[in-house]
């Protein structure tokens, strides 16, 4: 039988590093794999348009090393005597994270109840309240 897998969307929060921490200890004792998950949406990186002025493309190449230094080095260096795999991937948040718990066949997802992005939570329900509705597989929102 093979092990568990716990999977982390982790976006650089308090609340992701909270739910990476969890997972972890969890992990520990049920000696469950831990697979961190951070998604980029390409939409919300693009500057806003002032005064009609098209605003200057974002490098992705760029993008993604900031991101992975600034959200995923970070935790892996932390948590450096356990075997983490991480992946930064592209798309709706939601979406990509679910897609995700099906191909790795993951037995758990640890999300931050809250994230980086507020506003748009706000406006459109956060990435976690629409995880924890669609899921599939047991989840920890993580205060």
């Amino acid at each position: 039988m093979s092990k568990p897998l716990y999977v982390v969307a982790v976006d650089g929060s308090e609340w992701g590093e909270r739910a990476a921490a969890r997972a972890i200890s969890l992990a520990k004792k049920t000696d469950a794999k831990v697979k961190f998950i951070t998604v980029m949406d390409w939409s919300t990186l693009q500057p806003m348009m002032i005064d009609s002025a098209p605003s200057p493309l974002l490098d992705k190449e760029t993008e993604e090393k900031n991101t992975i230094k600034r959200v995923l080095t970070p935790l892996l260096e932390k948590y450096h005597e356990m075997d983490i795999a991480s992946d930064l991937l592209w798309g709706d948040p939601v979406v990509v994270i679910l897609e995700q718990l099906k191909l790795s066949h993951a037995s758990m997802l640890f999300v931050g109840r809250k994230g980086r992005s507020r506003f748009v939570d706000i406006l459109l329900g956060s990435v976690a309240n629409k995880l924890a509705h669609r899921a599939g597989v047991p989840i920890v929102l993580v205060p």
